[in-house]
């Protein structure tokens, strides 16, 4: 539920008590440039903790520009991008799953993994926010756009 005078928005619970308050419009803007992923390990039903993802920046050259790692709930403790480091244009964002994989499996397979590093490129071409999850088995792996 929400209540709204012209200078802000208050997202209200069933109770309607405040759970947060946006002051102006700005503040709602900036709030919503972000970029954030999570993993899902769907051979375990569990989600994909201790996984390195890199962000890359495509342009003429490839240019690394953050390195996280995802936490007991598959995802990261915050955005990848946001505010002023939040641009339009081409990233990459790279998930190396073959050693989470390998940490899960009693029979540890042998290099080459099927699936090692997982690329997804993808465009920004918005002022808005980013979803982007992995879906992710030691065989397959899918993404899409979410919210």
């Amino acid at each position: 539920m929400f209540s709204h005078t012209a200078s802000s928005i208050t997202l209200l619970n069933n109770y309607k008590q405040p759970l947060i308050t946006l002051n102006n419009p700005k503040q709602r803007q900036t709030t919503m440039k972000k970029l954030t992923t999570h993993v899902l390990d769907t051979a375990n039903g569990i989600p994909g903790e201790g996984i390195k993802v890199e962000l890359y920046k495509i342009t003429d050259e490839r240019t690394l520009v953050k390195t996280v790692t995802t936490y007991d709930d598959g995802r990261v403790d915050s955005p990848i991008l946001e505010g002023e480091s939040f641009e339009h244009g081409t990233w990459e964002l790279v998930f190396h799953v073959a050693e989470y994989f390998d940490s899960k499996n009693k029979e540890k397979t042998t290099p080459p993994h099927f699936l090692d590093a997982i690329p997804l490129r993808f465009g920004i071409n918005s002022d808005a926010h980013y979803h982007v999850p992995l879906l992710v088995s030691p065989w397959s792996y899918s993404t899409y756009r979410g919210s």
